[in-house]
């Protein structure tokens, strides 16, 4: 299968009480969909997975899968530093009838290159559905190497990476030294990650500006570079916008200001600082989304 286009990292809602806000969360799915999204990603870091509850992933994963029907493709973010969860959850999303899991790298425990190896092989092999990796060292403290990534690409239902290590270099090394399909981790990067290979973005700002973002990714493979690079000036201030705080504080904080979400987290994240949410008003302003 090939991950082509703009993939949103679709964020969690959240009532006051804490629990899952279901119905903001079909919601939003629809919405993407109607804007044209090329692809859903649920319970990824920017879903706050790491506050979830395995039984919330697995549910949340499961109610995405049926609410978009395969309108478009759905890869389940089912990723651990626990093999054996990481293995549970990725079976889940293929016996509900996911398109894809995203794994991240194991996290905290640092395994070695041949551990990162070791934990990818096992599960690839215990299930069909294609994987793609996820390499984000900025969070996890580990780096998956382009060596390393080579290797897995030989397995046969490891297919794709989501590269968000922001080194351009390596995301370079990668795409010489095997065939997988390779997209952008980081949206203010999505421009160079297409100009040396790439083949898309897991884009956290596309759950403000689905439309505008699938079609700069969109623009490009099409060779309409002119533009591409036009939508990326244009919208570089508002991805870096998206990060002014921890990732997801301020795109659910820009989603509850466009009336979409009430904006809630869970611990140990809170909420956008108060000077930096004028700020975030500001752009968002600028923008006309609010």
């Amino acid at each position: 299968m090939e991950f082509k286009g703009c993939y949103v990292a679709l964020v969690t809602p959240f009532k006051a009480n804490g629990e899952i806000d279901y119905e903001a969360y079909r919601n939003l799915i629809e919405w993407q969909i109607q804007e044209g999204i090329s692809g859903i990603v649920p319970c990824g870091c920017t879903g706050e997975a790491a506050t979830l509850s395995h039984e919330e992933q697995k549910e949340l994963i499961t109610f995405v899968v049926e609410v978009v029907k395969k309108r478009v493709p759905v890869i389940a973010g089912t990723g651990s530093n626990n093999t054996k969860e990481a293995l549970e959850l990725t079976r889940h999303a293929d016996k509900v009838g996911a398109d894809g899991a995203l794994l991240i790298t194991p996290y905290y425990n640092k395994p070695t290159p041949q551990g990162q190896y070791e934990h990818y092989k096992k599960i690839a092999q215990a299930v069909s559905i294609p994987l793609m990796l996820y390499n984000v060292p900025s969070r996890t403290g580990i780096n998956l190497l382009p060596e390393t990534v080579a290797r897995l690409a030989e397995i046969d239902n490891i297919v794709a990476i989501k590269e968000a290590s922001s080194n351009m270099e390596q995301i370079s090394k990668i795409l010489t030294l095997c065939d997988i399909q390779v997209l952008s981790g980081d949206d203010s990067l999505t421009l160079p990650v297409l100009a040396v290979g790439g083949i898309g973005v897991v884009s956290v700002v596309a759950n403000i500006i689905p439309r505008e973002f699938t079609q700069l990714v969109n623009s490009f493979l099409a060779g309409q570079v002119e533009q591409a690079q036009k939508a990326h000036q244009k919208y570089f201030p508002l991805c870096k916008g998206m990060f002014i705080e921890t990732n997801p504080i301020p795109v659910k904080t820009a989603l509850k200001l466009m009336g979409k979400i009430t904006g809630d987290l869970r611990l140990p994240l809170v909420p956008l600082q108060k000077t930096n949410e004028e700020k975030l008003k500001q752009i968002l302003k600028n923008y006309q989304l609010i």
